[in-house]
Formats: C-alpha cells, sequence, structure tokens
C-alpha cells in the first residue's frame, strides 16, 4: 500500500507525521540512495523539496543523483564570499558536467557583514559567530519556503551523524533528506570512479573535506576525512544542520533563539559576555566591565578587535567618557528591582555625551519598561522574557504619553501641572 504524502504543515510535531518518518525509514535499503532522493521529490514532497551543496569533496555524488532524479531540482550553494576560487570554478563545472539549470548562489547579507565582520577577520576569533553570518542566517528565508531539504551528510563524518537516517523530521516540522546518510568514505570514491565524476581540484591536493578556505586544510594520510575542517577548534558542524540525534542545533529555529532585538527584530547577536579568562589583549566582540576596562585601559586601547562596554548600577560612565569612541557597543545592565540609574546612563551617552553607537539593556528587560528605554536612548535590547519578546514580535509594547520628566528638546510642559509633562 503507498504511503500517504507527507506534506508540509505548519510545526505541531504531529505523533501520525512522526510514524510516517519512521516509516519511510524502513522502506529503503541503506545503499538506495537514488531511491530515497526520488521517493522525496515525486512522492513525498512534489514540487517542495531543495537541495543544499556546498560544491565540496564530495559533493558530485549528491548532484548526480539530482540530475537522474530531475536536473531542475533547486540547487542552493551558500557563496560566503570565503570560499576557494577553486570552489567557485568547481560549481560551474559540475553544473555543465551534470546537466544542473536551477543552481543558485546565496550570499551572507552585506549589512551583517559589515556590522559583525567589518574587517573580514571574524573566523580567527570566533568561527561559531562567522559560520552563523555567512551560513545560518542566509540559508534560513530559502529553507522556509520549502517542505523538505536534502543533504550530502554521512554517518561515517563525524560521532554526531553516526545515528543520521535517511529522513528526518525536523524541530519546526520539516522534512530533512540524507540519501547518502549509509555511505562511507570508499562508497563515495567508488562512485565518483564508476561514474567518471569529475573531481574539486583540491582533492587531489590532500583536502578531502571542503569549506570555507580560512578554516580548511589538508588532510594527512590516515586521518579522518574531516580533520581538516576547523583544525585545533572545539568545532564539527558550520551549524545549518540538526541531526538525528538532537547533537547540532537547529537552524531552523536559530530565530526564536536569538535575543538581541534591534531594528524591529531579533538578530544575531556577535558580542559574548566576559569571562574571567577573557585576555584584553587579544578579546573580541566582548562587553567589557566598566572597573576592567579601567584597570586595564592601555591594553584595552592597543587592542585591535571590536569591543564593547558593559555598565553595572554603581558605575560611573563619566570616568571613561574620553574613551567611549573606543566601543562598538555599550551595554547597560538593568538588575531585577532596581533604581533608574540605568535610564540615567542611558541619556547620559546619547544626550550629554553624543555617543552614537549602539547603547542595549541587558538583564531584566520588560515590556513595560521598553518605551522609557527608547526615550532615553537605549536602540537594542536583550530579551529572554517569553511574553516581553512576543510583545515585540506583535508591536504591542504599552504606549506612555505623560512622564515625569521630559527628554530631549520634543517632550514639552502642557498645560499648568508642575510635575506631569505630556507629549505634546
Amino acid at each position: 500500500m503507498a504511503l500517504p504524502k507527507l506534506a508540509h504543515t505548519p510545526a505541531a510535531h504531529d505523533k501520525l507525521r512522526a510514524l510516517g518518518i519512521l516509516a519511510l525509514n524502513g522502506m529503503f535499503d541503506e545503499m538506495d540512495a537514488v531511491g530515497v532522493l526520488r521517493q522525496a521529490a515525486t512522492d513525498v514532497l512534489p514540487g517542495d523539496l531543495a537541495i543544499v551543496s556546498s560544491f565540496g569533496a564530495d559533493s558530485a555524488v549528491l548532484l548526480h543523483l539530482v540530475a537522474q532524479v530531475d536536473p531542475s531540482l533547486p540547487v542552493y550553494f551558500l557563496e560566503t564570499g570565503k570560499h576557494f576560487a577553486e570552489t567557485l570554478d568547481y560549481v560551474e563545472t559540475l553544473k555543465k558536467h551534470l546537466g544542473l539549470i536551477n543552481v543558485h548562489a546565496i550570499h551572507p547579507n552585506a549589512a551583517d557583514v559589515q556590522r559583525f565582520d567589518p574587517n573580514g577577520d571574524l573566523w580567527e576569533t570566533d568561527p561559531d559567530s562567522c559560520c552563523h553570518i555567512r551560513k545560518t542566517e542566509p540559508l534560513e528565508p530559502i529553507t522556509e519556503q520549502y517542505g523538505g531539504w536534502v543533504t550530502g551528510r554521512k554517518r561515517f563524518q563525524t560521532k554526531e551523524r553516526g545515528v543520521l537516517p535517511h529522513f528526518e523530521l525536523t524541530s519546526d516540522d520539516r522534512i530533512k533528506v540524507n540519501p547518502l546518510a549509509y555511505f562511507n568514505d570508499a562508497d563515495v570514491n567508488q562512485y565518483k570512479i564508476d561514474h567518471g565524476l569529475p573531481e574539486h581540484p583540491l582533492f587531489a591536493k590532500g583536502y578531502k573535506s571542503i569549506g570555507c578556505a580560512p578554516c580548511t586544510s589538508v588532510v594527512a594520510e590516515g586521518e579522518d576525512p574531516r580533520a581538516g575542517r576547523w583544525r585545533g577548534l572545539n568545532k564539527k558542524e558550520c551549524g545549518i544542520h540538526f541531526d538525528f540525534n538532537g547533537a547540532i542545533a537547529s537552524p531552523m529555529t536559530a530565530a526564536t533563539r536569538h535575543t538581541l532585538w534591534k531594528d524591529g527584530a531579533f538578530i544575531a547577536d556577535p558580542f559574548h559576555e566576559w569571562a574571567d579568562d577573557s585576555d584584553p589583549a587579544t578579546a573580541s566582540y566582548k562587553h567589557v566591565p566598566l572597573a576592567v576596562f579601567l584597570a586595564n585601559r592601555d591594553t584595552f586601547l592597543a587592542n585591535p578587535h571590536p569591543l564593547g562596554l558593559l555598565v553595572v548600577p554603581g558605575d560611573r560612565i563619566e570616568d571613561v567618557e574620553a574613551d567611549l569612541g573606543r566601543f562598538a557597543s555599550i551595554a547597560i545592565k538593568f538588575p531585577a528591582f532596581s533604581d533608574g540609574r540605568g535610564y540615567s546612563t542611558a541619556r547620559l551617552l546619547s544626550e550629554r555625551f553624543n555617543y552614537s553607537g549602539e547603547i542595549r539593556a541587558v538583564g531584566d528587560v520588560l515590556q513595560d519598561q521598553i518605551p522609557l528605554m527608547r526615550r532615553c536612548g537605549i536602540n537594542a535590547l536583550v530579551v529572554t522574557h517569553e511574553p516581553t519578546r512576543a510583545a515585540l514580535l506583535e508591536n504591542r509594547l504599552p504606549e506612555v504619553a505623560i512622564f515625569y520628566q521630559p527628554v530631549g528638546t520634543t517632550e514639552v510642559p502642557v498645560g499648568t501641572r508642575p510635575f506631569l509633562r505630556r507629549v505634546s
């Protein structure tokens, strides 16, 4: 009996849908890669399936399957701006060789790159954020258009991928298809030989797994094929995949994980908290506590990387007035049940010191405070309180029209009341 089509539906993690995924995984021989892809493209998600390819060392195998099933299937290539020139050439080689007619390059948002990686060296200090900006963020709006997408992941590649099935139900109720899940390294290489597929130009030079140029190195004889990716770092994935065992964060829920609200949306945040073992000479994209900055001022001023400043109640922002231009972001801590010193600090920054960078509120940020924070010059918010997040997304913050104290030049007294001021 034919299995019912698992059409894309809003996230609901329905038990029957999950059982359908299990049934799909029982239908195919482990090595029947083309059968898996054909089932996904023609029966499970016809017209609602995308291919995501790195055009790396093994990509020709998956793309050859695509060419057999339907060369018009949409194929998306993450053009991060950091690829080897040979990879960009290889994209054109495979398109021509396989007859693929629907290949699209996805580029990172230029404003995000300028904001988070202006010098192009974020990969050196924070490769996770670099991958997020250049891969995860650009891919999300693409995959959101489809009920499922196809990857070239394989079980042998990492321990985390060791339980990878042919079909996955992701956390946002899409279907991820892995036709090559059971292929090992020898299977991949033999497939390329059997079908006369062109190799990536760098494969013969020892690059067995190929990603962005700065984070890819040659693999020695006997090493794991992915040993050359992010060598020396505790990092195995770029972040766009969610494995069956749940060990890798789902890109499809990344937007809900963002806590930085700015310019009308929750966005990726390049900044991290200062840690006790952070080095003032090499720290990058960290909010430095004001007291720590003052104690190491010369070192921080010589540090070439972007930095932020963290101000807590009791700190005197006046003590760093001459150095405010050093900071790309100033975070003002609002502890629970605190007084109004955070608001005063924001006003000093924006009105007296004419600070033009990001002023963000962190800590206990609640929806009834946000109109007041904005009045005082705060232009970014780190929000973890779920009702407040919902209020921001739904644009239903409380409106405040009467104040005890005017701010700026637009709020002027109305009437004869000696204390209350109303927006005119």
